[in-house]
């Protein structure tokens, strides 16, 4: 007879869990591996990465969930290399062989490509994606073998460096904006190059002021011990970083979180990180316009003073 399976007691646990998502697992597994991990009541991410990609992904727990959205407008930085000569039905190794062509690319080819796809370009989205088409993901209608019509994107790669690793294999290094899919500039580069590619890896190295160097892998969580996990979780204030910081009075404050607005000497500014001064608390964004601080996300007090626990807690 199987033994029962101990009920994990979950927690109100807030902050942002900076993950270095591994090769084969969705970005919804990862979450809910340390979700399991950190016993936590409520958790998202900051958008997804495909589960044959590695890399940066913020986690976001409790307090922070509300603010995940502002993280996926943030730019991103990936590293990949591209098979030459192969092209595939999904644009990575995954996929099927569609075409075969010979490689012979030069230096002189790899910076026109470099020029050709750094600052502005258009991108079709693929079919193999989670992005829906009247509320169906591309990649369901793929797999039934139907292709649906996909609006262009406009995107930005604010850096792009090409360097060949092999006779058919390219390292491709992107700064990019949101919504750029680095499986179909990959494609694109392998077209402009006259031969065709397909990725064969990838690796969110950036994401927003977020570094690879920053982020801890399932294993080494699993390995450590309870507190230990918790000390990973940066606040999430961490997700507002780039915001116009405004600090208000205990007064202030309480109103501020009940939803009104405040009045006071502050330039007009369209994304604001509110603290409390006493004790000092982040509250949750706002903008301000014509000097009024005009809520946006706010934490409740709840979350506030569980916040201000677990901080004041060696």
């Amino acid at each position: 007879m199987n033994a029962p399976r101990t009920r994990v007691q979950r927690r109100p646990v807030h902050g942002v869990l900076l993950l270095d998502k591994p090769l084969g697992l969705s970005s919804n597994q990862a979450l809910q591996k340390a979700k399991w991990l950190l016993r936590a009541e409520k958790a998202g991410h900051t958008g997804t990465l495909d589960p044959l990609a590695t890399g940066v992904l913020p986690l976001c727990f409790g307090a922070a969930t509300k603010f995940s959205q502002l993280h996926l407008d943030a730019d991103k930085t990936y590293e990949a290399r591209a098979r030459l000569g192969i092209k595939t039905s999904t644009g990575d190794a995954e996929g099927e062989v569609v075409a075969e062509r010979p490689v012979s690319v030069t230096a002189d080819d790899l910076a026109r490509a470099e020029a050709k796809f750094t600052g502005p370009i258009a991108q079709v989205p693929p079919m193999h994606s989670a992005l829906k088409k009247d509320g169906k993901a591309l990649y369901e209608y793929a797999r039934e073998g139907i292709e649906v019509e996909r609006a262009v994107r406009n995107v930005v790669v604010h850096e792009l460096a090409l360097k060949v690793e092999t006779a058919d294999t390219i390292h491709i290094r992107a700064a990019v904006s949101k919504g750029t899919y680095i499986r179909v500039l990959g494609e694109d580069i392998g077209e402009a190059l006259g031969c065709g590619a397909h990725l064969t890896f990838l690796r969110r190295i950036a994401t927003g002021g977020f570094d690879i160097s920053q982020c801890v892998t399932l294993e080494t969580l699993e390995a450590m011990g309870e507190e230990e996990r918790l000390a990973q979780l940066l606040p999430a204030e961490a997700l507002v970083t780039g915001h116009t910081t405004v600090t208000l009075g205990p007064e202030d404050a309480a109103r501020f979180l009940s939803g009104l607005r405040r009045r006071g000497n502050w330039p007009d500014a369209s994304h604001v990180a509110v603290f409390g001064r006493e004790p000092h608390a982040f509250l949750g964004t706002a903008h301000v316009a014509a000097g009024e601080l005009i809520p946006g996300r706010l934490l409740n007090p709840i979350e506030i003073q569980q916040t201000l626990l677990t901080e004041a807690t060696p």
